[in-house]
């Protein structure tokens, strides 16, 4: 039994997906990653042992590329879709199912090759606002902001499919046309399916049955890291106090000015030690003092245990890590769901939302002082012993069951 797993995106959807590999492979099941060849994607699954067949074309490259042409998204849409098909057909003859995430564009790619080929199809997706409900509202898109006289969900869902045609529906259909797939009316609900997997933790992220979808929530993918800490880092810790950790992930944060300065004054502010991630943002030290430490990449896993908290840009595998590590957080939300993970960090009581995605100096030190006080911590590590760590192992166990299925 072999199984291709697919996505484009950021480390964000390679990681999880790194996850859903290695725990088919552990079950006797060959699992093929489908992703962006960026370099830092292609030491994750070197290192796991998971072979990589690249995507039509580096994430980062994609998006310098995507700058540079000024298309607009149906446009991109329009090129990616056929380029990811071609790709990801290109291996897939032989798998019995294909099990796809990230970008609108390639997950419809993942599924027009699952459909021709008559595999089995899942998407998933790591934040409930993705999936249709009544308990909640969709994400807005680019050009396609919420009306404001539509306030029910149901309505804000069907102007959500609308958005979805309009901006990815010519593209999606005129290449199954192509290939000789027929064209379909709602592209948002043949490609997501009625029956999507939610990998996202329960505790941080319920999910409300409903009609509308038939989730299935598996527990977020973690990928074990079993990395050590590097030496000047693990000195930097046992040196003193436990400093507050401060990255953005793939945010390059070019809204923001001097990010880096802004965080580091805001935690020295609070007689804080710091540790700086690099990122996307390329974020650096800004003098020569030895309460700072830079990182590049590093096992979160492990160095979430020893900061006194988080400071991030609320990606889904970020908030769980620190979640799961009973670090606090303050989350700084920039795009797509990072806003739903900064309410759910605040509401459950684990940390502080900065109330706009550009961080300044006096913004950031009342969400700091409430990520830092006791009790905050106390709350942190309660949440911390309730995130679930196998649900990978679930979904592998639930594709394997939906393949036996489909072959009988």
């Amino acid at each position: 039994m072999r199984v291709l797993l697919s996505t484009y995106g950021s480390r964000g959807d390679i990681q999880p997906l790194a996850a859903l590999g290695q725990a088919l492979q552990t079950i006797g099941v060959g699992a093929l990653i489908s992703a962006p060849a960026d370099a830092e994607f292609v030491e994750v699954l070197e290192r796991e042992g998971l072979p990589l067949v690249p995507a039509f074309m580096p994430v980062r490259q994609w998006i310098a590329q995507a700058k540079q042409s000024g298309l607009r998204l149906p446009e991109l849409a329009a090129k990616m879709v056929p380029a990811q098909f071609d790709a990801i057909a290109a291996v897939a003859e032989g798998c019995d199912a294909i099990v796809a995430t990230g970008l609108f564009p390639s997950v419809a790619a993942a599924q027009a090759v699952a459909e021709k080929l008559g595999i089995h199809f899942s998407w998933a997706a790591f934040c409930p606002l993705m999936a249709p409900s009544p308990h909640h509202p969709p994400m807005e898109y680019p050009g396609w902001p919420h009306p404001p006289e539509l306030t029910d969900n149901l309505a804000l869902w069907e102007f959500n499919a609308q958005a979805k045609n309009a901006l990815f529906g010519v593209a999606v259909n005129t290449h199954r046309v192509s290939i000789g797939l027929s064209g379909v009316d709602n592209v948002r609900d043949h490609v997501f399916t009625h029956r999507p997997w939610l990998a996202s933790d329960p505790t941080l992220s319920p999910w409300q049955p409903n009609d509308l979808t038939e989730a299935i929530q598996t527990g977020a993918w973690i990928l074990p890291d079993k990395r050590p800490l590097p030496g000047g880092l693990q000195a930097f810790l046992d040196a003193g106090d436990p400093p507050v950790y401060v990255g953005f992930g793939s945010m390059a944060m070019h809204a923001t000015e001097d990010p880096v300065r802004i965080a580091i004054e805001s935690v020295r502010a609070q007689g804080r030690r710091v540790i700086i991630a690099q990122g996307w943002a390329n974020l650096a030290l800004i003098d020569d003092q030895e309460d700072c430490f830079a990182v590049g990449e590093v096992n979160q896993q492990a160095l979430f245990t020893r900061v006194a908290a988080v400071v991030h840009h609320g990606g889904a595998g970020t908030t769980t890590a620190a979640a799961r590590a009973g670090a606090p957080q303050v989350v700084v939300p920039q795009v797509a769901d990072q806003p739903y993970w900064a309410s759910r960090v605040s509401e459950l009581g684990i940390g502080a939302a900065h109330d706009s995605p550009i961080p300044r100096t006096e913004t950031l030190l009342a969400p700091l002082r409430t990520a830092l006080a006791p009790e905050t911590r106390n709350r942190a590590a309660t949440i911390a012993k309730t995130i679930r760590s196998d649900g990978a192992v679930v979904a592998a166990e639930l594709l394997i069951a939906a393949i036996r299925k489909g072959s009988q």
